[in-house]
């Protein structure tokens, strides 16, 4: 996975100073890469047997479709609010600064389901935990949640105990 991290522009004291982001724009742009990424996640999670892949707006979109179309499975887009026109479950959730709120259909999940939730980045699960939920009152099983890189000093697995994470590279 080293060749992967060398794909990853970390940019310093971005949106904020303090802060290093871990672009991957440079990853997405290379197809070696960006085929490695979906190679590998796609082997990680085929076990799960999902259903469904819900991709969390907006870089999960990235991921989650491309994940899907190889698990044979149906993707799902979990969306800011207003953004979908049909009948929505929504979820208001805490962040560190504030409060955020995600939204998906309510005929989306059919109970029984067996769903992975992608995202690019694992940070403090917030916005993860909240998409489990919502996957949950509809009625579906969270059978995984799905990372390109997880930021460990973060603590986001601790936040998800008890579903399964797979992340492919750890900072």
């Amino acid at each position: 996975m080293d060749e992967l991290k060398k794909l990853i522009r970390e940019v310093p004291d971005f949106p904020k100073q303090g802060i290093l982001f871990y672009d991957i724009t440079t990853l997405l742009k290379d197809k070696a890469g960006f085929r490695k990424v979906i190679d590998h996640l796609t082997e990680r999670i085929r076990p799960f047997g999902a259903d469904l892949v819900l991709g969390i707006e907006a870089r999960g979109f990235i991921f989650a479709p491309a994940l899907a179309y190889n698990l044979h499975a149906g993707f799902v887009p979990v969306r800011k609010p207003n953004k979908l026109p049909a009948a929505v479950e929504r979820i208001t959730y805490e962040l560190e600064y504030g409060m955020d709120t995600l939204e998906m259909h309510k005929d989306a999940v059919k109970p029984g389901m067996r769903v992975v939730v992608a995202d690019d980045l694992l940070a403090t699960g917030g916005t993860s935990l909240a998409t489990v939920r919502l996957v949950e009152r509809l009625g579906g099983q969270v059978v995984a949640v799905s990372f390109v890189i997880e930021l460990e000093a973060l603590k986001g697995r601790q936040r998800l105990k008890g579903y399964e994470i797979v992340s492919l590279l750890q900072y």
